[in-house]
């Protein structure tokens, strides 16, 4: 199942974060390591954000993508579910049949 892993960054860990000359090589082997589909990064709350979008096959996998964001980065880590276009148009004929058949 696709998740975006949303790694929220505090600025003063952030602020030591890029000025580690390695920064962005560690930065690149995390992202393979993952084997992210898409990283993107961006601000929110004054924060810098890294998401990620991985396919996740079992819980047992969580700590494994966590970790490093958490005690690499100081990071506030979150997993969110996610579906592409075609997973809504599977999804929503379904979900009519299914919400229609509690009408009482």
């Amino acid at each position: 199942m696709r998740f975006l892993i949303s790694a929220k960054i505090p600025t003063e860990a952030g602020n030591k974060m890029v000025q580690d000359p390695n920064f962005l090589r560690k930065l690149e082997e995390y992202i393979n390591k993952v084997k992210a589909e898409a990283t993107y990064f961006f601000e929110a709350d004054g924060n810098r954000v890294a998401a990620f979008i991985v396919d996740i096959q079992s819980a047992d996998q969580i700590p494994v993508l966590a970790e490093p964001l958490f005690s690499g980065m100081d990071a506030h880590v979150e997993f969110h579910p996610v579906m592409s276009l075609d997973d809504l148009k599977k999804g929503i004929p379904q979900a009519i049949v299914e919400a229609n058949s509690y009408r009482y």
